[in-house]
Order: structure tokens, then sequence, then C-alpha cells
């Protein structure tokens, strides 16, 4: 084979297509070509990234793992032809992200702001079926029972705020979506 990309000796984080669905299993195979080829040494991760989200429908929790990138594949790796060869030749796999047979890498800031979504750290989505002017009713905690119109959603932090009536006054409430009901 010729030296189509030299001997580089970078790492860099590079995607790959896959066929739509088959990002699991084309994650499962590469790795197991690495291992069975010896190539650990230039190729060091496969990544199907992945994001949380929290649904709440009627009052009911539904928490999804769905993928960033469809029928798309991270792989943190030394290009040079060998490497190059073993992921290309990975069944599942229809090629690199790039110019013709020139993958271009990932910028180190693209590879942290994915990396940062997939940290142990970062919050599920939540999407909520409730809109403002909806009416909610508390089902736990100190304000079970009240019940008033929504006026805000916070979606990062899960909490939506309601007006309710407390002591004969109209007042602000916040809850956490889980708290809440529609009527």
């Amino acid at each position: 084979m010729s030296e189509i990309f030299g001997n580089t000796q970078e790492r860099r984080w590079y995607i790959i297509q896959t066929y739509s669905g088959y990002e699991n299993k084309v994650k499962a195979n590469l790795e197991q070509r690495i291992a069975t080829m010896g190539m650990e040494d230039r190729i060091f991760r496969v990544l199907v990234p992945v994001e949380e989200k929290v649904y709440v429908k009627e009052g009911k929790t539904k928490r999804i793992r769905r993928k960033i990138f469809p029928s798309y594949v991270l792989v943190d790796m030394m290009l040079e032809d060998q490497s190059w060869y073993v992921v290309r030749h990975t069944p599942g796999v229809t090629g690199f992200v790039g110019s013709g047979n020139h993958p271009i890498p990932l910028t180190p800031r693209e590879v942290d702001e994915i990396m940062s979504k997939l940290s142990k750290e970062a919050k599920p989505k939540v999407e909520v079926d409730y809109s403002v002017g909806d009416m909610v009713q508390v089902k736990t905690g100190p304000f079970a029972g009240q019940a008033g119109p929504v006026t805000e959603i916070d979606r990062d932090k899960g909490k939506i705020k309601f007006t309710a009536t407390v002591f004969g006054r109209e007042t602000d409430v916040e809850a956490d979506y889980t708290e809440l009901e529609k009527i």
C-alpha cells in the first residue's frame, strides 16, 4: 500500500460515517478489529456520543438516551495508512468525514464541546409538555393541592413557576416538574 497519510504520529479525533442505526455495531466491530489486529497503539478510543433527555408528559417522567450524531462514530487515532485501512474496512463504515480520501480531524474546540456534553456532570435535558398559561396543580410537597397558571418554565433546571393563592394572596411558586400535574 502506498504511503497516503505518512506516519504523522499525531493523535486526533476523526468522524466516521456509518449506516443508519449501525453506530453501536460499528463501535463493537471496530473495537474487536483494533484488538485482533494489534492497533491499540494507533487507535485509542471509539465513541458513539449519546445524551440523556427527560420527557415529562401528563405527570409521568420518561428518560431516553439518544445519539447526538446519528449515523456517525468518533474515533481517537493517529491517522496513517494502516490505521485508516482498519477503520475504513470495518463492516458498516461508509467512510471518513472529509474531502475525498483526506479525513479532516475535529478541532480541539469541537472535541471539548462534545466531551462537555458527555461528561458525567452534564444534566439531562428536560422536555416538558407544559406551556405558559397552562393550569397546574402540585401533587406533593408543602404546596400539595395548590393550583394556578404557569408563568415561567426553566427547562435547564426542570423547574416551573406558577401563580398560587397562599394565605389569601397571589404568590409565585416554583416547583420541580415532577411535583406537578396539568389540570
